[in-house]
This record gives C-alpha cells, sequence and structure tokens, in this order.
C-alpha cells in the first residue's frame, strides 16, 4: 500500500477505528477520508453512496458498529441487528459501485456456534446455532463475512475479513448501560474504592466526566449512592460489595486493541481476497491472542489493579453468555503476526488512563 492513498476509516472515532488510524499514522500514511455519525449516517444507504462516489476511497476499513456487552445485546435486538446490517450492507456495495480497491470487514467472536468446539477454528462458522443472548449482532456479521466472500467470487472485488476476539484499550466504552465486561469492570472497581473510602468527589468526578442514565456528579448524595446501587455497587455494615452478572465461570479471551490494529494492518497489507478464498480456503481470518481466563479471575486481577479491597458477589440468576468462545490463531501466526501486550500490562496502562483522563 503506498503511503497516500486514499484510506476511507469507517467508525474512526471508536475504540477499534482510532486503534487502526494511530497505527496508520505512525506507519506513515496520511490520506485519510474521516466523518463522524453527524457527518455521514451509514444507515442510510443513498447518503453513504453519495458519499464513496463524491471521495472516492481508495482502501476501505469497516470498523464501524453498534456494539456492546450482554446487557446492550440482550435489550437492544432489533437494532442490533438493523444498524450493523444497514451499515455495512451500505459501506460494501458502495466499495463495490466506486471501485474501492480492497476493503477489510470487522466481525466479532460471536459469530461462532455456542457448542462450537475450543479453541474456534474459522471453519466453524455456521456449522450449529448461535449464542441466543448476541444472535441479532452475530447474525449481522455473519453476513457481512459473506457478502465480502460472495462479492469477491461474482464481481472479483479485494474485500476480506477479520473476526477480532474481546477487545479492550484506549476510547473504550465505560457506560455501565451498554459497555463490555473488561471497561465495566474498571469503572465498578473504580467506583466500589471510591464508595469504600468514602470519597464521594472521586465519584462525582466520574459521574460528571461519564453520567449513568443522566446522573452526574451534580446530583444529591442520596441519588449518587442509588445509581451505583441500582449497578451493584453498594455499602452493606461498613463493608463494600460489588455485584457482578453470572457466575464468573465462563472463559474468556482478551486482546489489547492496538495489537488488534496492528493484525489488521499486516493482513491489509499481506493478503488478498485471492489468497484468503481461493489459497487457505476461508472466509476471514481470526484475531486473538490465543488464551484466555475465567471471568471471575479477571474480576480479581483488575480489582488488584485498581486497588478495590471490598466483596465481589456473583449473581447466578443472571445470564453468563457463551460459556467458553477462544480463538485459534493459527491462521493468524502464520502470516507471521503474534500479539505482544499482555493483559496485565495492558490493563494497568487502561486504568491509568482512565484515571487520568
Amino acid at each position: 500500500m503506498n503511503k497516500d492513498v486514499r484510506i476511507y476509516i469507517a467508525g474512526h472515532l471508536g475504540m477499534v477505528g482510532s486503534a487502526i488510524l494511530r497505527n496508520l499514522q505512525h506507519k506513515g500514511y496520511r490520506n485519510f477520508i474521516l466523518h463522524s455519525l453527524e457527518e455521514l449516517n451509514l444507515v442510510r444507504q443513498e447518503e453513504t453512496e453519495q458519499f464513496f462516489m463524491r471521495e472516492k476511497p481508495e482502501f476501505v476499513i469497516d470498523a464501524a458498529a453498534k456494539v456492546g456487552g450482554i446487557v446492550a445485546n440482550s435489550t437492544y435486538r432489533a437494532q442490533f441487528i438493523y444498524e450493523n446490517l444497514m451499515i455495512q450492507n451500505n459501506i460494501i456495495h458502495a466499495s463495490y459501485l466506486s471501485g474501492v480497491k480492497k476493503l477489510l470487514f470487522l466481525g466479532s467472536s460471536c459469530i461462532y456456534p455456542r457448542f462450537a468446539p475450543q479453541p474456534l477454528k474459522e471453519e466453524y462458522l455456521l456449522t450449529d446455532e448461535l449464542e441466543p443472548t448476541n444472535e441479532p449482532y452475530a447474525i449481522a456479521k455473519i453476513a457481512g463475512i459473506k457478502m465480502c466472500e460472495s462479492y469477491f467470487r461474482q464481481y472479483g472485488c479485494n474485500f476480506i475479513s477479520v473476526m477480532p476476539t474481546n477487545l479492550y484499550g484506549p476510547n473504550d466504552n465505560f457506560n455501565l448501560e451498554t459497555s463490555h465486561v473488561l471497561p465495566a469492570l474498571i469503572r465498578k472497581f473504580h467506583l466500589g474504592k471510591c464508595l469504600s473510602s468514602d470519597d464521594l468527589e472521586g465519584i462525582r468526578k466520574d459521574l460528571n466526566k461519564r453520567p449513568i442514565e443522566g446522573i452526574d456528579g451534580s446530583k444529591s448524595d442520596d441519588a449518587l449512592l442509588k445509581i451505583l446501587e441500582k449497578y451493584g455497587i453498594t455499602s452493606v455494615k461498613e463493608d463494600t460489595v460489588i455485584k457482578l452478572w453470572g457466575t464468573g465461570k465462563p472463559f474468556r479471551e482478551f486482546m489489547h486493541v492496538d495489537d488488534m490494529a496492528s493484525a489488521c494492518m499486516h493482513i491489509m497489507e499481506n493478503i488478498t481476497a485471492g489468497q484468503l478464498y481461493n489459497d487457505l480456503g476461508l472466509t476471514h481470518i481470526n484475531i486473538g491472542v490465543g488464551k484466555d481466563l475465567r471471568i471471575k479471575e479477571l474480576a480479581e486481577q483488575i480489582a488488584k489493579i485498581v486497588g478495590y479491597k471490598g466483596e465481589i458477589f456473583w449473581d447466578n440468576t443472571k445470564p453468563d453468555g457463551m460459556q467458553r468462545k477462544l480463538m485459534n490463531v493459527d491462521n493468524l501466526k502464520k502470516t507471521g503476526f503474534t500479539a505482544r501486550i499482555s493483559l496485565q500490562e495492558g490493563i494497568s496502562a487502561v486504568y491509568k488512563n482512565y484515571i487520568i483522563n
């Protein structure tokens, strides 16, 4: 890829898109097409196609999506399937119409069947039923994979897909209403630590930056404590207790988003659609670290990093989601890429950044 090529990054303000942008800038790429949701609504087909015809990007990275954790996936099922299908359909088809040279579509590890063997290999796609809690999102992402393959098969488009594992890092979503498990744990343990030390000013500062259901630091002490209690952060007989969903027994794999960005660009620069679909016989390539840990272990590790010393209570009346979804990354390693940021190092950096900001 020439350093002057016109690159459109859809979703460049999100955690994934911003990491890819940082990676490209570090490598010396400089000709970017960047638009926020307010400037370009990718759900609208006509608006998206007009944008592509006007801007004529040569390379496209589709990191735009409506995302969230188990609560958001269960609550906003219609929005998750509709918006994600529309965004990717519009981007992929407009890329074909405008003659884009290469497109990278990013999916998610939830595309795999709930009872697929572990670790998850690329060929397990569409071999069994999906996990019900995130089925709408997964169906949308599966459709994106198959669109990229089909546009290569029919039109010869150089469109490829990658499936990252669970990600975390700079620009993560710490909104307790919609966040994934790792950033939610960081924020809950931080607020729990503040509550343990009667640091109401610390809680106010946190909620001023990121209000919860409209509750910010200007509200009364009672209002602050009530909203924390709603999200499982309470004081019981002078002890702080944080209630977490599920049993803590499921395993999850986590990859720092900067490692993910490096892997994406390694594939973008070195793997063509013909190599992916014909030579390798794959529909996509997994991106991950190849090892996982129990959610309970993750929670204990984050609590230690944050400095939370209170109690952790697991609410087993709430769903766990899939028991395990470890990615098999053999094909990624064959391309010459291996992740470098350890989970301990990554979480520590994220929490340090969270405090600073």
